[in-house]
This record gives structure tokens, sequence and C-alpha cells, in this order.
């Protein structure tokens, strides 16, 4: 292939990740070319790119040409991503296609774990975060002692962990126009077989109906209300995962300690970041602590030891 048939070199946006992303243009047809940024440590790159692969092998994902977690570089065919409002069917055929991609994934070989253990995910990075020193002694005990509370009822068990994305959030979910992809393999690893399915209820299936749609689909059966308790501590787990993960990667450029957990609901988050009134260096930050409060507000609702023991009766 000669340089006259490479196109246009364009920047594409990125995630929190840091990568560059480009889409090449060569020999009639397009790429994207991702370039891992040197602050993602080699055994993480490695995973994140052993599960994109798989997924990829599965029509999960797009398909991939070049990999290699070193030199952080991928190659993969370029999506020509259309609006996910003109899904055919509406949110809910969104939402029961969705559901289905889920299943496909969760029947893969289960992905590389993310800490290379079988540790709980959430409470390593919850430690992480509290020893990290962004905020002051005792701030987060409320979450560990609420997180204590979830595992009594509903464990943490490496053996029945499955292949999950980790981040199915919108901006990750492409659509060609026939049919759905997710990219952004950075988070993905071996979690509960809901997580990845809690994280969709939180922005894309986001009432009783569209949740209904997309766990029928993708679990090949109506949820019972057990199931749909464990979903809902799930989603408060997310909220956990996210405030660590989140603030993880903002907390070396904090200067000072964090003394209160004061932080924007998250309906007021996502108005002003629809707005864009809050700081290109801010929204990190802010979803961040949002997560973290959003994961207590839930541990605090009148009903939720009601929703804790049902939980734990599901399978």
């Amino acid at each position: 292939m000669g340089s006259r048939d490479i196109g246009p070199i364009v920047p594409l946006k990125g995630g929190i990740s840091g990568a560059m992303i480009f889409r090449v243009d060569a020999s009639r047809r397009s790429f994207v070319l991702r370039l891992e940024p040197d602050r993602v440590a080699v055994e993480h790159r490695r995973r994140g790119f052993a599960c994109m692969e798989a997924a990829s092998a599965v029509g999960v994902a797009p398909r991939v040409y070049f990999a290699d977690p070193m030199d952080g570089i991928a190659v993969m065919d370029f999506i020509d991503a259309k609006p996910i409002t003109s899904y055919l069917g509406g949110r809910a055929g969104l939402a029961g296609a969705l559901g289905a991609l889920i299943g496909r994934l969760r029947a893969t070989e289960p992905f590389p774990t993310m800490l290379g253990g079988g540790e709980d995910i959430v409470a390593a990075l919850l430690q992480t975060l509290t020893m990290s020193g962004l905020f002051a002694p005792g701030l987060l005990d409320r979450h560990h002692d609420a997180l204590a509370r979830i595992r009594s009822a509903v464990l943490w068990t490496p053996s029945a962990l499955v292949s999950n994305h980790n981040d199915l959030n919108p901006r990750n979910l492409l659509f060609d126009g026939a049919r759905l992809w997710l990219v952004d393999w950075e988070l993905a690893a071996r979690n509960d077989h809901l997580f990845d399915l809690a994280v969709v209820t939180i922005e894309i299936a986001d009432t009783p109906d569209l949740e209904a749609a997309l766990l029928s689909s993708a679990l090949g059966r109506a949820p019972d209300a057990a199931l749909l308790a464990r979903l809902r501590i799930m989603r408060l787990l997310a909220r956990l995962f996210y405030g660590c993960i989140a603030l993880d990667a903002v907390k070396a450029g904090r200067l000072e300690r964090e003394t209160g957990l004061d932080a924007l609901s998250p309906g007021q988050f996502h108005a002003m970041a629809v707005q864009r009134l809050l700081a290109p260096d801010e929204i990190g930050y802010s979803f961040g602590k949002m997560s973290l409060a959003a994961f207590l507000d839930g541990c605090s609702a009148r009903d939720f030891g009601d929703t804790l023991a049902l939980a734990g009766l599901a399978g």
C-alpha cells in the first residue's frame, strides 16, 4: 500500500483515559488508531486489549487488526456512528438489543481479572482511594461500612464472575445504522453477572419497562423480585466503582485534601455537564464526588435493608 492510499488522519474525541484516538482512511476504508498514554501500566493495557480482542471475536466490538499492549497501540475498524436516538424500535428496541449484546459478552470465556486475582474490585478501589490522601482521615468510613454491609448479603464470589465491559455508558455505545457496537475496553474485566446491566439502567434503560426489556433480552427470562433487588444493589456498587475510578484519575491535580462530601446530585451533574457549566478540569472530580454521594444516598434509603435482604436470595 503506497502513501497515496493514505487519507487524512483525523483526531477523534477520547474519554477520560487520556488515550489519543484517530480516524485513518486507507485503501477506501476507515480505521481507528488508538494510542494509550504512558501512565497506563502495561498490565492494564494487556488486560484491556485482551478483552477488546475477545469481544471483537464474538462481534461485540469492532474488528481488531492489531493490538500491542507493550507499545499501547491498537488498530480497529472505524464505525460511522449514527445517533442512538435513531435506533429502530426506539428506546425499547435499543434496550432489548443492548441486552442481547451484553448476553453475548457474558457467554464468552471469562475476561482477565482487573487486579490480577480474585480481589473484590470495588473494595480494592475504595481502599486505594482511601489511602491516596485525597480525603481527610475517616471521611470515607461510611462508604466502607456500607460496602461491608452489602457484602454480608451479596457475596463477592470470584468463581461466579463473567466478562463485563464495566463502562457501558452511552459514550461507549455506537450504532452504525443497523446494529450496536461496544468500544473503549480499558475498564473491561471479570465482574458480577449483573454489573454491566446495572450500569445500563443508570442512563439508558432508566424506566421499569426499559429495565425489564434489557434484562429479559440479556438473561432469557423475565426478572423476578429478587433479581431486581440485586440489580438495584449492583447499581449502587457501580456508583461507588465509578466514583473511585474517576477520583483516582484526577487526584494528582488536587492540591488540597478534601474535608467534605458535599456533591451535586446525579440530576444536577447531568444538567450542568449538558450545559457545559463545569470546567473541563472539574468534570471528572465533580463526577467522582457525585458518584460517592449517590452510593451513600442509596444505602441510606428507607427500604435499603429490605432490598439488601431480597438481593441476597438472587442467583
